[in-house]
């Protein structure tokens, strides 16, 4: 069955390549970003991981997790480790999942039969500290994905999930947002001051708040 948004992350054991998780207690009060590859020493895949360890410090600024897997095993993975950091200048610093057995594919639906009857599409779960599923990506096994954007994403999720706003097409952090039209005036000053740009009824641009 599908995940859908705020439903909650299903809980698994798993080996991983740096040792056996309880996903759940893994994540503790963190996000995650848990994300599936197709397959191990594959070129797509390759530059995808190396990638996202570039970038783990981006991650780890906004209190988020990452972990990667696929239907190979953890000895596969930790082979193939060495070859990213050859090619991609950076050594994998998160946890790869080993699921040969589909097990984790599975119950994310990470296996389009369609697609491929056998390996995992990419896959993205964005899951907040409770453990519910925010946001979720598939792209096609040959297509590598934008991390960047992934983080951007993110920057609005914990934005969002604190403040009465939403963030416009293509907004960057700090950049101006929309209160949600669900609060009336009255609450809106109270929690805006300082005034907003009423477009519309509907649409009124607010400076950015805080996070938290």
């Amino acid at each position: 069955m599908a995940i859908r948004l705020g439903d909650i992350a299903p809980d698994f054991s798993a080996p991983t390549t740096q040792g056996d998780i309880r996903f759940h207690e893994w994540l503790g009060d963190s996000w995650g970003v848990l994300f599936s590859h197709p397959k191990d020493f594959t070129p797509v895949c390759t530059t995808e991981l190396g990638y996202v360890a570039r970038i783990k410090p981006e991650f780890e600024k906004r209190n988020v997790k990452v972990i990667g897997l696929s239907v190979d095993s953890v000895e596969s993975h930790m082979k193939w480790e060495k070859d990213i950091e050859e090619t991609q200048g950076q050594a994998v610093n998160f946890p790869m999942i080993g699921d040969p057995e589909r097990k984790v594919a599975t119950l994310y639906d990470m296996i389009h039969p369609n697609a491929s009857d056998t390996l995992t599409v990419r896959s993205v779960f964005v899951i907040g500290p409770d453990k519910r599923v925010k946001l979720s990506l598939t792209y096609p096994a040959s297509t590598g994905r934008n991390f960047d954007e992934l983080v951007r994403v993110i920057d609005s999720l914990q934005l969002t999930a604190y403040q009465k706003v939403a963030t416009p097409a293509n907004w960057k952090d700090g950049e101006d947002v929309i209160i949600v039209p669900s609060l009336s005036n009255d609450d809106a000053k109270k929690l805006f001051p300082g005034g907003w740009d009423e477009k519309k009824s509907y649409l009124r641009v607010v400076k950015q708040p805080s996070r938290g």
